[in-house]
Formats: structure tokens, sequence, C-alpha cells
């Protein structure tokens, strides 16, 4: 699916206990580009996400980053190599200072990054949290919460961002925003977005990696995908 791939996943798959929840997922992430996971409730986007950051150890397969193996590292280890990750549901430290929050993740930049993170570029990237900064994050709005999760994840200068379900719980022209937000992190960063608003998802997707039932059923460009959505709308959640 890519020449110039950041991220590699090959025959990936994860358990739950004795579960078999993801079967032989393959694909690549472009450098620079967003990829949008898809797929129904249940379909495995999360999973896949979990394992890639390593919160799920019951997982086989190769996965990659730049060339380094990271299956067999610990969470934190697989954050120093260069991936980081905005949760579902945000998980911010609500007793913190928005400025704690974004401290408390900091990371040096990594050489040969398109753009380097530190708490002034994050401020000029999103003011609101700037005015906000001595505010303790737990009184923010959804949307400002959002903005202090993808913040947070960006001061750990990542080569690669996943993004899980980011405009869960938003309001339309939050949403909006996030989109917004997203698009103009693309010439920085490499994100894998999954998300179920399908229309926010292909507004910022250069490809697409469709699944259901834990096994990929559409894996290439988005105008492809267009292309081909009626006929894989079974596999797509109902807005």
């Amino acid at each position: 699916m890519a020449t110039n791939a950041i991220l590699k996943v090959e025959g990936l798959n994860a358990f739950y206990g004795d579960s078999h929840i993801l079967y032989d997922i393959s694909f690549e992430l472009k450098k620079d580009t967003v990829l949008a996971l898809l797929g129904r409730n249940g379909a495995g986007k999360t999973t896949c996400i979990s394992s890639i950051i390593g919160f799920l150890p019951e997982r086989s397969g190769l996965i990659e980053l730049d060339g380094l193996a990271l299956q067999k590292l610990s969470p934190e280890k697989i954050c120093h190599a260069g991936i980081g990750i905005v949760p579902q549901g945000r998980r911010i430290f609500p007793s913190l200072s928005v400025k704690e929050n974004l401290e408390v993740a900091y990371q040096a930049p990594r050489a040969g990054s398109s753009r380097q993170w530190a708490l002034e570029d994050i401020f000029q990237f999103f003011p609101r949290l700037q005015e906000r900064q001595n505010q303790v994050a737990g009184s923010l709005s959804g949307g400002e919460q959002q903005m202090l999760a993808i913040g947070r994840a960006l001061m750990t200068n990542p080569k690669v961002l996943l993004l899980d379900e980011p405009s869960e719980g938003l309001a339309p022209q939050i949403v909006k925003e996030v989109g917004n937000i997203i698009a103009q992190l693309k010439p920085f960063i490499s994100i894998v977005l999954v998300e179920q608003n399908l229309s926010l998802a292909l507004s910022v997707a250069d490809d697409v990696l469709l699944l259901n039932g834990g096994r990929v059923v559409f894996a290439g460009a988005k105008t492809l995908f267009c292309e081909k959505q009626n006929e894989l709308q079974s596999h797509l959640s109902v807005e």
C-alpha cells in the first residue's frame, strides 16, 4: 500500500485471553499522511491501536517504526521510540493544570522529525490552551480537553500519532474544529485515525484501512475506497 512507510504492521494477531480478536492484520502508514482506520463497533479498531502501542501484550506479528521492531517492547519504550497516542476518552489528568498536563509528557525532539514540539509550540498551535494554561484540566470543555490530549501526545515529539475516536462525544462544530486540527498536523506527522464519524475521517485521510470481525476487508487509497464505498457499506457503522 505504501513505498515510504514509517509504520509497518504485518501479520498482526491479537488476543484477549483465549479470544482471538485480530487476524493477520497488515498495513503501512506513509510518512506525513493520515490513515483512517474504520469499521463497526467491535471490528477491532481500538484493539489494533492498543496492540501497536503495547497496551495489549498478547499479540504476534511484525510492528515496525522506521525499521525498529516494536512488538516485544513495553508501552513506555514504544512511546520513547516515537509513537504517541491520544486514547479514546482523552484520559487527561483532571487534577493537574493544563500546563502541568503538557509538561509531564515532554520528551526531547527526535532527529529527522518534520516538526519539533515544546510547550511554546503547543500554545502557538492551540491558543486556547495558552489562555487556560493555569486552569485545572478537569474543568475544561470537552473540545478543550481533546485539544489538551492531542497537545500532550505531541509533547512526546512522536513520529507517529495514534488518534482513537477524537470526535467522540463532541458537538458538531467542535468535531469540525478537530478535523481542522488534524488537517493542520498532516504536513508534520504521520497519523493513524480511528474514527466512527465517516465524514470527518474521509475529509482528512489519504488512505483507508477497513476492518470487520478483526480482519482487513479493505486497504488502499481513499479515492479507491470512495469508489467502492457502496459495496463496502455493510462493513461500516451507520452514522
